[in-house]
Formats: structure tokens, sequence, C-alpha cells
């Protein structure tokens, strides 16, 4: 059920007073934070990609393949951390999908009616019930019934 008009217009209120009264507070409802810590996960990971490399190369010149093995998976990992944080941190900016959910003037986010969106099935029509095989089959009996049946040869007129 979604909000009322004066529930949403107490709601904005709220959150005005909110942003007004700790605007760290709100700073972090709005997940600006989130997004800082995604950005230092994928400066880490930067600077982890670099020692990697670093240690491949000390590997292949002191001809110690253990030492490039691990440079290698250093890198590896870190070009992953590095990946998700950078697609995290662009899903968070990104606008929501969800129809429903509005970005707000405070830039919290409103959802409709406070509720988690569920993903609502489509009905079919009454007629169309069963399973694939078994409306197929119920096809392939009205063509056989108005066709006077699958083998039968046009009778001619006359």
């Amino acid at each position: 059920m979604p909000l009322s008009e004066e529930e949403l217009r107490l709601l904005e209120q709220m959150e005005r007073a909110l942003s007004e009264e700790d605007p760290k507070f709100a700073s972090t409802l709005r997940g600006t934070s989130l997004r800082r810590s995604a950005r230092r996960r994928a400066i880490a990971a930067g600077a982890c990609f670099v020692a990697g490399v670093a240690l491949l190369m000390t590997g292949v010149v002191t001809q110690l393949p253990v030492v490039g093995i691990v440079g290698f998976l250093v890198m590896l990992g870190a070009g992953t951390v590095a990946l998700t944080s950078l697609r995290g941190q662009a899903a968070a900016a990104a606008a929501p999908a969800d129809p429903r959910q509005a970005e707000h003037p405070s830039r919290f986010t409103v959802i409709d009616g406070g509720r988690k969106s569920r993903p609502r099935r489509t009905r079919r029509p009454s007629g169309s019930s069963g399973s694939f095989m078994e409306r197929m089959e119920e096809r392939w009996r009205r063509r056989r019934e108005q066709n006077g049946g699958f083998w039968a040869t046009p009778v001619p007129a006359g």
C-alpha cells in the first residue's frame, strides 16, 4: 500500500530536519560513504596490482618461478577487486532500476510504500492453463477436428 500524500509530506519534512540536524549521518544514509569506500578499494587494488607486477618481474629476473606465480596471483586478485569495486561504484551512482523508486530532492531514496518489491508473475488467460506440451496437444486436436482429420484429403465438390 503506497504512502498517502500527507505521509509523504511528513516523511520529506523529517528527512529535511535530519539532514539539517546531522549532515554526516544524512550523507551516510545517502550512500556517499559507500562510494568513497569503493573508490578506496579500487585505489588499494591498483597499488596491489603494481606490487604484483613488481613481484612478477622479480620472479622473472631472479629465475624463481614461485615468485613470478605469486606476483601473477596478486595481480589477478587485485584486478578482480578493482573491477568489482568500480562496478559497484557505478551501480551506486546509477538511477534506481525500479520505476517505483524515485530520487528525492534531499537525495534520500523513497520507496513506494516502504516495501521491498517482488517481481510479479503474469497470469495467463484461463484457456491456456497447463504445460507447454498439453497446450500443443490441444492445438493439434483442434486442428484435426477443424480439418476433418490429419490424413483427410479434400473432397472435390460436385
